[in-house]
């Protein structure tokens, strides 16, 4: 099966075909840096994550671009309230985001172009969109006229009319018509400002995301993200700029993540119902918070609770279970050199789940349903454990190749694959296991129960099981 993905421009699921052959060229719009990240972005951020991490694993090399906007009105209104420097407000938030993606498993994007760092590159492009007669300069700044871009709405459905409706220019504008978009602000006092041909001034908005993502990706790429707030304005008016400018198709898929909502709300600073990356990072781990994520389709929109983010970590935990059951059944597995009717009955559910999880993901990065194939996995390997006395060593292989692909895409249970780390941990907790049987057996239940309860403490937990003594991780 090949690979679908929703395309808001189209309206419909279409068949993906890069660009390039075996490349994809990717940009999401980055954060505007003026406060910490919330549960908001991070939904958006680890599903292009996922997206990104599933096109790898097919094969792709993936070029990854995301800004980050260092400088606009929210910026310096924040830098005011706050009596900061925006330059100095921004570097700050860049680093906090960076680093609670970090935390969160997010892989870093190729490049992080900034908009400070990008104006004469900007300049440019307004330039040509003056020269191309789509821009014009107002007294206040210079604009873009909608109405000369003929396809102006094929993005978010929305009319120029409906644009108008209602909307008038206010006194001090210098554009033509409501509709108009500002490329470029002049400088009003005490803001941030930089020369250009109109004077001094800053970017618009819109017109960054055009520059910087054709600046490292090329005239024409294949993906353009972000939440789906995005489409109207933003999205629609880099469109608009960008094909201005180029005469042609820009981008081919664009795709949009689906709200966090709050009690029906959409979770937004504005609102003020948000909660943030690091105040959901002092209560769960971060495969959690991904796993939360990852339980719905990435455009549906994601019920924030408190519930559901303990349902995640009980669902998660379930499979924790099943990967340290495995684990042990492997100490007492056999080479096979016949199969009975119960081996090949896992064999095939694996089998059977396996193409369901890539069915799911080539649904245009179905999550949700392709977790369902990770659980049927679970599931069939725990009853054939507590079936089987001697389990074949084969068939719990495959389990844990399935659940390595599911960890490399979905980016849970990474610490548990790290090969070199694990033997050394459990070489140290297998030592502490024989020191405590030996305390057991000189009836020194004092310390032998205090190192059990210092496992415990660390996530470890140990379980007699008549002479043998087995242990399990236990905190995701």
């Amino acid at each position: 099966m090949s690979l679908k993905v929703y395309n808001t421009l189209t309206k419909r699921k279409e068949e993906f075909k890069p660009i390039r052959e075996g490349e994809v060229r990717m940009y999401v719009c980055g954060p505007t840096v003026y406060d910490y990240p919330h549960l908001g972005h991070a939904r958006t951020y680890i599903a292009f994550d996922v997206i990104r991490r599933y096109l790898e694993h097919k094969g792709y090399t993936v070029l990854m671009v995301m800004n980050f906007t260092d400088i606009d009105d929210k910026i310096i209104r924040r830098a005011r309230e706050t009596g900061e420097d925006p330059k100095e407000l921004a570097e700050k938030f860049i680093k906090v985001f960076l680093e609670d993606m970090n935390a969160l498993k997010v892989k870093p994007a190729d490049i992080y172009p900034r908009v400070t760092e990008h104006i004469g590159d900007i300049i440019d492009f307004i330039k040509k969109l003056e020269e191309k007669g789509y821009a014009y300069e107002g007294k206040d700044g210079v604009y873009f006229e909608v109405q000369k871009f003929k396809e102006y709405g094929k993005l978010s459905g929305i009319k120029i009319e409906e644009l108008r409706k209602g909307a008038r220019v206010e006194p001090g504008e210098g554009k033509k018509n409501p509709e108009d978009f500002a490329l470029w602000k002049k400088a009003k006092p005490g803001e941030p400002k930089w020369d250009s041909p109109w004077g001094e001034g800053r970017p618009g908005w819109h017109i960054e995301c055009s520059v910087m993502s054709s600046k490292y990706l090329g005239e024409s790429f294949d993906i353009h993200g972000g939440g789906n707030d995005l489409i109207f304005p933003h999205h629609e008016n880099e469109i608009a700029q960008s094909e201005a400018c180029f005469g042609h198709e820009w981008v081919r898929y664009w795709l949009h993540t689906g709200f966090v909502m709050v009690k029906g709300e959409k979770m937004s600073k504005s609102l003020g119902n948000f909660v943030t990356v690091r105040e959901l990072l002092q209560r769960y781990s971060p495969e959690v918070i991904r796993f939360f994520v990852l339980q719905k389709h990435y455009r549906s929109p994601l019920d924030y609770s408190e519930e559901g983010l303990q349902h995640a970590k009980n669902n998660l935990e379930r499979l924790y279970n099943t990967l340290e059951n495995i684990r042990i059944a492997m100490e007492r597995a056999e080479l096979a050199y016949t199969w009975d009717e119960d081996d090949y009955e896992v064999y095939e559910a694996i089998k059977n789940a396996r193409k369901k999880f890539y069915e799911a993901m080539d649904d245009d990065f179905n999550t949700a349903e392709a977790l369902k194939a990770v659980f049927e996995v679970s599931n069939a390997i725990n009853k054939y454990l507590t079936e089987k006395e001697r389990p074949k060593e084969a068939i719990l292989r495959k389990a844990l190749e399935f659940f390595k692909v599911v960890s490399e895409i979905f980016g849970i249970f990474e610490d548990y694959f790290k090969e070199e780390k694990r033997e050394i941990e459990e070489e140290l907790i297998k030592v502490l296991v024989d020191v405590r049987s030996q305390l057991r057996k000189e009836k020194r239940f004092d310390l032998a129960d205090k190192i059990r309860e210092e496992l415990r403490r660390l996530g470890i937990q140990l379980e007699d099981r008549g002479q043998e003594t087995v242990w399990k991780r236990i905190k995701v």
